[in-house]
């Protein structure tokens, strides 16, 4: 599949490999990671400038109506940049739910916050039971007034501690994983009662384990609407993620080939021994059929089609193992400089290591693609 952008996307595309390369490259990246907030915010305003925190969102909602096809351009230069600012938490989940379930009410008061980059949100829906279960939730909510207090924890809430707002899901009626149970709220994050403990992931970025303690919430959208909308959230999001993965396997894989034709074994270039040569066609391979399947998601997002779900499991399993696949390969053809701090290698090989458990392994959706095969 080869998707032929039109003169819109390609200024997107272009307008965001420019900024990247000038402001984003491997050493500057280096250096946001290390500072002690862990991201910039001057990328972050300078993101908002260029409209990349609007380009997704419906005109309806107060975005440019760019869509999934927005995000996967998007995504694809960040994977292939490392960045690490938090898009995906900001823009596509949260920014995605409010405008597929909030109300009129909360799209004005929340999306130009998040368009003009002066409001960052993060998803607190994990538990350290929930095993990529968005219905076993044992976070409690009860009303209170016009607002709901809420009493729980969540663990690994990716953004957290940059956030200023958080979504958070909690359970409104039903015990253990009852579907229509769970809703979702928005919540400050410096709310009084909440306890945030933040921490350095493996690929560089920030996470927090909450706790809730009669914490004050307002229900997004309606009540027990959750689960369904936090499905449907994952697909999106598994399509910003594939897009990511490829841009990060397309960068190992010049990284790899520009290696071997310099790197020299036995008086030669490794690049010319010839089972190094099968092994980077694999890498090639493994690219190919990951591109083509981000693309076919990122349409079937645009458009809406039946199956979708099963298709976003289909390519989070497969663009995750291609992604493994070529990680590995990439680190060993480096030998031991792959895994060093100063290559951006083994930084690829961590991000992508990350990206391969967010909303599900790939052997989670080898298993839920199965599910909905037999059930279609």
């Amino acid at each position: 599949m080869d998707i032929q952008f039109t003169e819109e996307q390609e200024l997107l595309r272009s307008s965001v490999q420019r900024l990247l390369r000038d402001q984003y490259d491997f050493e500057a990246r280096r250096k946001i990671v290390a500072s002690e907030e862990g991201f910039s915010r001057t990328q972050w305003g300078a993101f908002a400038e260029l409209g990349l925190l609007a380009a997704p969102l419906s005109e309806g909602a107060g975005g440019l109506g760019g869509g999934p096809l927005s995000t996967m351009i998007i995504m694809h230069e960040f994977g292939r940049h490392l960045v690490v600012e938090p898009f995906v938490e900001t823009v596509v989940l949260a920014g995605g739910l409010i405008e597929h379930v909030g109300t009129t009410e909360q799209q004005q008061a929340f999306v130009p916050g998040i368009i003009d980059g002066s409001r960052i949100w993060a998803l607190a829906w994990a538990e350290k039971s929930s095993r990529f279960d968005f219905a076993n939730v044992t976070t409690r909510a009860r009303r209170d007034g016009s607002d709901y207090v809420l009493t729980g924890a969540k663990t690994m809430v990716i953004a957290a501690p940059w956030a200023d707002n958080l979504i958070v899901s909690a359970r409104t009626s039903g015990d253990g994983r009852d579907r229509s149970g769970v809703s979702l709220f928005v919540v400050d994050r410096r709310a009084t009662g909440l306890d945030l403990q933040s921490f350095k992931t493996i690929d560089g970025r920030r996470a927090a384990e909450i706790g809730l303690r009669e914490v004050r919430g307002q229900l997004l959208g309606r009540e027990g609407e959750g689960v369904a909308a936090l499905e449907a959230c994952r697909d999106r999001a598994i399509g910003a993620l594939c897009a990511e993965t490829v841009g990060a396997i397309g960068e190992l894989n010049s990284a790899t080939l520009d290696y071997s034709k310099t790197r020299k074994q036995f008086g030669t270039t490794i690049g010319s021994f010839q089972v190094l040569q099968h092994r980077m066609v694999d890498m090639f391979i493994a690219h190919q059929e990951a591109l083509s399947l981000m693309q076919h998601l990122s349409l079937s997002l645009g458009t809406g089609d039946a199956g979708l779900s099963r298709l976003a499991s289909g390519a989070k399993s497969k663009v995750g193992y291609a992604g493994k696949f070529v990680a590995d390969q990439a680190v060993q053809l480096h030998g031991g400089m792959g895994m060093t701090d100063e290559l951006n290698v083994g930084h690829y090989f961590k991000r992508i290591s990350s990206v391969n458990i967010q909303f599900g392994d790939p052997a989670f959706h080898v298993l839920r693609y199965a599910q909905l095969d037999a059930a279609a």
